[in-house]
């Protein structure tokens, strides 16, 4: 009976040490607070945005005080002193008829932003209104085998940042389709590399203005048509033409340096032409194909502003050239906006080409 009894306790020590032993391997690690990691990933970066805004700011405020010495001084040369006082005056009260037009504040960029957001809000409100007017008239029309009415009325500023990114993506898709497989072609041939690398150095560092001239006139020609969906064509192509040269160089750079040894694999596994390239050399070649491709999602980006403003095309382009030859009080802290839009958009299509590249690569990078 005392043997059962002592080994019911053992057996319950052993049970109870086992679970002890199964949870403390579930068990979270101390947090420990690292104080250098959070100064250099949180507090540096926070601290350099602060300079950053108090830098512009102080700024913005010596070129107004400076332009409102100019006025109040040109006044005063021009008309007297009583057309002087009454500038100050003016200046001091705040009324936009007056103020200095020069580099705008921090506070003044935000309130533009929050003025475009709603100009937006107002545009797409009027749009539902017009199409609910319409909707039975283009039923009638569409049955008549009539064009249905389409909004006419000016873009919003969120509209254009649309129609940029589909200008920019449609001319990107352009690239890679002509760059990828001519970067193979290319690769594969060291005859092929030697023939054509005179016309790939001489094409590269053309101007996005040329080619937006050599593309209009072929589009032109073969069109003849002036309408919004021409203008987004010729901005299109023109990007992709413009931006492909960095993919068909590191593609074919990627290819033609490939590890023989794997070349000799292919041949010992006697894999067809298609299959080498498929199996062996686009894997092999990825890391540097995407760094090209990053390169032409940049540049076509980059150009893209140039193009559309050319081109004619509703995109931030156009929106960028408006608010200049607008000159109104405020156009000036529209254009600081639309160059940080440009600029958050440009670095998220960026990371966003870097997280595809990781994922379908075996060349892991952070990227910078």
């Amino acid at each position: 009976m005392k043997q059962s009894v002592t080994l019911n306790k053992t057996n319950g020590k052993e049970g109870t040490g086992f679970l002890k032993s199964f949870l403390s391997k579930f068990k979270m690690k101390p947090f420990q607070l690292d104080v250098k990691d959070i100064l250099k990933k949180v507090v540096v970066p926070i601290l350099s945005i602060l300079a950053f805004i108090g830098l512009w700011h102080a700024g913005a405020k010596a070129l107004y005080n400076m332009e409102a010495t100019y006025k109040i001084e040109k006044a005063l040369t021009d008309q007297g002193q009583e057309a002087a006082t009454a500038m100050e005056t003016c200046i001091l009260s705040g009324d936009i008829s007056c103020q200095p037009n020069t580099l705008p504040s921090p506070v003044q960029v935000w309130t533009s932003f929050k003025t475009l957001l709603a100009d937006h809000q107002i545009i797409s409100a009027d749009k539902i209104a017009f199409k609910e007017k319409t909707a039975a008239l283009n039923e009638k029309r569409v049955a008549e085998g009539k064009e249905p009415i389409t909004y006419t009325g000016r873009p919003s500023f969120v509209d254009q940042i649309f129609t940029s990114l589909k200008t920019v993506f449609a001319g990107f898709l352009l690239a890679l389709l002509i760059a990828v497989p001519i970067g193979i072609v290319i690769g594969l041939s060291e005859t092929l590399r030697n023939s054509f690398n005179w016309l790939i150095q001489i094409f590269k560092p053309v101007s996005p203005v040329v080619w937006l001239l050599l593309v209009f006139m072929i589009v032109k020609t073969m069109t003849k048509d002036s309408n919004q969906d021409s203008a987004f064509i010729i901005s299109f192509i023109s990007v992709g033409l413009c931006a492909m040269w960095a993919t068909l160089v590191n593609t074919a750079m990627g290819v033609s340096s490939v590890d023989k040894d794997y070349i000799n694999v292919a041949k010992v596994l006697k894999l067809g032409q298609f299959q080498k390239v498929f199996k062996v050399i686009l894997p092999s070649s990825l890391p540097l194909i995407f760094t090209g491709l990053r390169i032409t999602l940049s540049v076509a980006w980059m150009v893209l502003i140039a193009i559309e403003l050319l081109a004619q095309s509703p995109g931030l382009g156009s929106f960028v050239w408006e608010e200049f030859q607008n000159g109104a009080n405020d156009s000036n802290s529209k254009i600081i906006v639309a160059m940080f839009i440009i600029g958050i958009i440009g670095f998220l299509l960026d990371r966003i080409m870097l997280t595809i590249q990781n994922m379908v690569s075996f060349n892991k990078n952070e990227g910078v």
